[in-house]
């Protein structure tokens, strides 16, 4: 789809209430800013998202393929998708049920051109998101993060910031947009996190060599059965001084 027809798909989509449903959307300076992203993106053959709303009215059409995990629990973010008029059904598959259940069973079978992670934010829901979307991303491809004002969301973005997977292109309000880069990062079966740019000062500090004793550390302990405990005593006092 072109730049201007995702535009005005936006439009329609921000003329909405902002209370369209009960789980909450995303900034209309967000959301607008989104739409140019995903148009400068064009073709988007595969898309992901967690969570439902106005985003999906929007990839409803930006994608040829998209794929929405979601739980409607009486608020709205499905229902009010499938019977809006604004909504490209043709586009769509939704999974639903609860993410942490439902994405583990789930085949991605292509690489992913943009996922956006917006589904349960308590703790460690959107870190088990994460780990289902991440090594299935393109490189080139973009990960989303939103409402990265939670504790638990910032928590990943900062994660990812540091990371060489992935490098922060900009954040609006309180969606990130990351960008898969080409760095192999971390192994969806390994731990690897000595390789992860948050750990990696505290790993490379307790990896280094140790200090050779000085002089008076050698003499210290090779004196220790030899020496009267009036010496050895002196000799500690100057160790502990060169420590120092």
């Amino acid at each position: 789809m072109s730049e201007n027809r995702l535009d005005q798909v936006m439009e329609s989509i921000i003329a909405l209430p902002e209370d369209w449903h009960g789980a909450g959307s995303m900034s209309e300076k967000t959301l607008r800013h989104l739409t140019k992203v995903l148009g400068e993106m064009q073709p988007i053959n595969y898309s992901v998202e967690t969570g439902s709303g106005k985003t999906t009215l929007l990839f409803s059409h930006a994608s040829t393929n998209h794929k929405t995990f979601a739980l409607d629990s009486g608020n709205g973010s499905i229902s009010n998708v499938k019977a809006s008029p604004i909504f490209n059904a043709e586009h769509v598959t939704f999974v639903e049920g609860p993410t942490q259940i439902t994405m583990p069973a789930f085949d991605f079978d292509q690489p992913i051109d943009v996922a956006l992670i917006d589904g349960p934010h308590g703790y460690p829901f959107p870190d088990l998101e994460y780990y289902h979307l991440y090594h299935h991303i393109r490189e080139g491809g973009l990960l989303l993060l939103d409402d990265i004002q939670i504790p638990t969301i910032k928590n990943i973005h900062r994660t990812l910031e540091a990371d060489d997977m992935w490098d922060l292109l900009e954040v609006v309000d309180n969606l990130s947009f990351f960008r898969r880069t080409a760095h192999e990062g971390v192994s969806p079966t390994e731990d690897g996190w000595w390789k992860q740019g948050l750990n990696r000062e505290l790993y490379e500090r307790n990896s280094k060599p140790p200090v050779p004793p000085t002089v008076l550390q050698r003499v210290a302990r090779k004196g220790k059965s030899v020496l009267p405990p009036r010496v050895k005593g002196a000799l500690k006092v100057l160790v502990r001084g060169v420590e120092e």
